[in-house]
Formats: structure tokens, sequence, C-alpha cells
């Protein structure tokens, strides 16, 4: 591809951004920095993890995402008693005694994994394959999902009644962890006065599956001078306590840190977050703003971190 039809390409991709942005602040008011995280995560290939107490739109949030894409949609309702194949299919028997796979929830473009941490681990590992793989395996047979394929997830704080904690290796799948915080004064204020009200506003799909796919390519396709991607690894060894290039403050106040799927993350995150805001090539500052959702949920503090008060967000902070 030549590059002009490439400049073409970015001034594109940046209007569909800004398209898909108004499309969703039809229905949700304000949390823009939470929209922004959301829609990078599905340019550059990855899941998010939005976290927040209950009734901050997480769902509806999602859900309203979904509508904005020309996209298959399914919601999966994490409880208690939800089985791995209630999420992946099971093999039947039918009537000539041949087993036929039936297909579960998913098999889709875009799943919500709503209130995922009210389900045990095990139903939660259910996830892992389609999230790394985009496969899923069903008596040694290997089902391929289409692509585009993201799984967003919302959970309620780990504190709250009748929640699992995530394991490690499933939160490692999550490019963002999202916090939701409340919607300021006059947010909520805009916010009951659309929703209290017979109006509703119409959803316009702006983006196709082959759309989003392009788009992807071509964030693939961003060049990253060598210290930045050197800055991004050097970022991630720093929360590795006791290791050549670890922080003292990792050492401190951390049990361990993150993997190099971080540092992965860091630079398709940073080359997203340049094409947004009208560069060509990610610099240092793009991977500062894309480093607290890629790491706080990959970094584990110690207890002398929970007792001197030291949050995964100070701790980042300070590594920066």
């Amino acid at each position: 591809m030549s590059e002009i039809n490439e400049v073409e390409e970015v001034k594109e991709f940046i209007d569909s951004f800004e398209k898909l942005k108004k499309e969703i602040s039809k229905i949700i008011v304000g949390q823009e920095d939470v929209v922004k995280l959301l829609i990078i995560s599905i340019f550059c290939e990855g899941h998010s993890l939005l976290v927040g107490v209950p009734g901050l739109a997480k769902t509806l949030l999602i859900h309203t995402l979904s509508r904005s894409l020309n996209l298959d949609f399914n919601r999966i309702q994490f409880t208690p008693d939800l089985m791995p194949s209630d999420i992946l299919g099971a093999e039947t028997l039918d009537q000539n005694k041949n087993f036929n796979f039936v297909k579960g929830p998913i098999f889709s473009n875009i799943i919500l994994a709503d209130e995922i941490n009210r389900t045990p681990p095990k139903t939660q590992s259910a996830l892992l394959e389609a999230m790394q793989e985009y496969s899923v395996t069903i008596s040694g047979k290997q089902y391929p999902l289409a692509k585009p394929f993201f799984v967003l997830a919302t959970q309620n704080p780990i504190e709250q009644e009748g929640t699992y904690p995530l394991p490690e290796a499933q939160l490692d799948r999550f490019m963002f962890m999202i916090k939701l915080d409340y919607p300021e004064y006059a947010a909520e204020v805009e916010i009951v006065k659309n929703t209290t009200t017979q109006s509703s506003q119409e959803i316009n799909p702006t983006l196709t599956g082959e759309d989003v796919v392009r788009f992807q390519q071509l964030i693939k396709k961003v060049p990253v001078a060598d210290n930045v991607i050197e800055y991004a690894v050097s970022l991630t060894h720093k929360t590795r306590p006791n290791t050549e290039k670890g922080s003292k403050l990792a050492e401190d106040f951390l049990e361990w840190g993150a993997g190099p799927r971080a540092s992965q993350y860091l630079i398709l995150g940073a080359k997203c977050h340049a094409l947004l805001s009208g560069k060509y090539s990610p610099d240092i500052e793009d991977v500062q703003d894309v480093a607290v959702p890629i790491l706080r949920h990959r970094i584990v503090r110690n207890f002398r971190a929970e007792a001197e008060g030291y949050t995964e967000e100070k701790i980042i902070q300070e590594l920066l």
C-alpha cells in the first residue's frame, strides 16, 4: 500500500472513531475516557474488563457499543451455577446416535461477560482459549471463532459479597482493566433527564466487521521507534520485584509484576492512541497514557503496600 493511501486510511480511521464515539454518547453521558479506552481495545484486538459498583451503566455501555458496530452480539450472564458448556456449547446425541456439536453463545463477534466474577474459576477459565487462540476445543476437536472477536466483561468490586477473584491467567488476557467512577453532578442530571422520559435515541451502526479488521491491520503497520519499545519493556520490567531491572518500588510493595503481554499491549495501545492524537508514530507519552489500565490488573501488591495505602495506580504513577 502506498504512503498516500495509508494517510487516507488514517484519516478514515479517526473519522470512524469520532462517529462511533458520537453514537455511543447518544445513550452514555460522560465517561469519555472509558469509551475511548473501550474503542482502543477493540481496534487493538484486545479484550476489556470494566470494574465498578452496580448501576454505573457498565452493561449498557457495552450493549450500546455493540449496537454501534454492525457485529453479532451475545450476552452471557455469569452466575454461580453457570457451567463451561453453557458458554462453549456441547456435543449432543441425535436420533441416529450421531454426535453433533451445538455451538454456545461464545460463537459471536462481541461477547458481554456480565458480572464475570460471580461464577467460579472453573467456568471463568472456559474463556481462556477463546480469548487467546480465537478457537474452542470440544472433545479434541477445534472450532475457530469468527473475527473480529472480543470479550468485554463487567465485574463488581471483589470486596462485594458472592464474588470470586479472577485467576491471574484470566486477568492477563484482558488488555485493559477500566475502572468506572460515579458520574459527576451535571452528567447525572443529564442521565436522569434522558432516562425518565418516553423519548429514546436510535443507534446507527457505523462500522462493519470488515472495517474493524482493516483498522486492526492498519494499527499493526504503524512504525514504532526503538526507544519507545525499549521504554515500554523497561516499564514492564520495573514492575518485577527481585529481577535485574526491577525497581526498588516493586521490591518494597509488589508480590509479582507484569508479564510480556503487558509490553505488547503497551505498544499496541500507544500506536492506536497516537493515531487518534493525529500522530503517525507513537512516542513515550502515548505509552504513558495507556499504562495505568494495562498494568493495574497485572501487578499484585504485598501486605506492606496495603498497610501503607499504596494502590496499584499510585505504584504505576510513581514508576512512570
